[in-house]
């Protein structure tokens, strides 16, 4: 108890090293290191809550990592602290990750004001990892006070990262059309601003289309807040054309959102859906874990690979094997 506490007053203090080790503990799929992580987030909680949390979205080789350096570097020069808790995917065959992301941010990751964490997405879809949101909750209790966190980058289904995050940025290519068809549905629909990045050189012109293309889609869609319409503009992490904007139309969003009761309410459903997310994932693990379904779940599965069995029966089976039905 001493040790967590003492590792809790740690990263209040803005110990680094302390912050990784509070996030690997949470990471863990060890017992002992839960109920650590557990412990350090209670304690830690009423520390929490006063960054404004912005997600980061888009297709592999869009350059989100490119953007948020630039991004990052300049926050960093107007006085904030950024955190940066970076997904990349894992492999479905042999469960590895990359990691890559903090090489590819060399100078905004060794400023003084700066903390980039790459994570494996392991097998959690939504464009994050489970631990994703308890991560930033460390990180606002250490003192960032903007907090980003960069989606795998996978399509259309990065869903739980917006639930999660204040403002939601989607980055595209310049003659992304072809993404109009699926503009009703999915991420772009979750998306707070849009930005065509890579607006330089040849592709300026390409991406400024596509950015009047994509301002007139979405005035037929409905926003996700009514106090904020959706923004487009294209942008240049190399340059840094329209970069500096995009913290502009942040603050602005923020404000808005405030005025009209949004923040609060909206960081409110995302604690509930968390609470309701969590609940299921530990059900899960228990039944698992259960002896009686454990007993079972051989024989059960068995029949469902002969086909003797019906895969909704089996899981009604185990469901009721769990609650000591039979």
């Amino acid at each position: 108890m001493v040790e967590r506490l003492s590792l809790a007053k740690q990263i209040l203090d803005g110990s680094r090293r302390a912050l990784a080790k509070g996030i690997t503990a949470i990471e863990s799929s060890r017992r002992d290191h839960r109920d650590t992580a557990d412990e350090i987030l209670q304690e830690l909680l009423p520390h929490t809550g006063n960054s404004i949390r912005i997600g980061i979205s888009g297709a592999p080789g869009v350059g989100k990592s490119t953007f948020i350096e630039s991004f990052g570097n300049h926050l960093v020069d107007i006085g904030h602290n950024v955190a940066v808790l970076a997904v990349d995917p894992s492999s479905v065959i042999t469960g590895g990750s990359i990691l890559g992301d903090k090489t590819r941010m060399q100078t905004f990751s060794s400023r003084e004001n700066v903390f980039v964490r790459p994570s494996p997405a392991g097998d959690t879809l939504g464009g994050v990892t489970r631990r994703t949101r308890e991560s930033m909750l460390l990180c606002e209790a250490a003192g960032f006070d903007v907090m980003i966190i960069e989606t795998v980058g996978v399509g259309q289904y990065e869903t739980i990262a917006a639930d999660m995050v204040d403002a939601f940025i989607l980055l595209l290519l310049p003659s992304a059309g072809d993404e109009l068809q699926g503009i009703k549905r999915g991420i772009t629909e979750l998306a707070d601003i849009v930005l065509v990045n890579k607006a330089d050189g040849d592709q300026k012109m390409i991406a400024e289309r596509t950015v009047q293309d994509y301002r007139s889609a979405l005035q037929f869609i409905k926003g996700r807040h009514s106090a904020w319409q959706p923004v487009v503009a294209a942008c240049s992490s190399l340059d840094g054309h329209g970069v500096t904007e995009v913290w502009d139309q942040l603050i602005e969003m923020q404000l808005a959102l405030k005025e009209s009761g949004e923040f609060e309410t909206h960081r409110a459903e995302q604690s509930l859906a968390w609470m309701w997310g969590e609940t299921t994932a530990l059900v899960l693990s228990d039944l698992k874990d259960d002896p009686s379904v454990r007993e079972s779940v051989i024989s059960i599965e068995k029949a469902v690979l002969s086909g003797a069995m019906h895969p909704k029966l089996a899981a009604r089976r185990l469901l009721e094997k769990f609650k000591g039905y039979t």
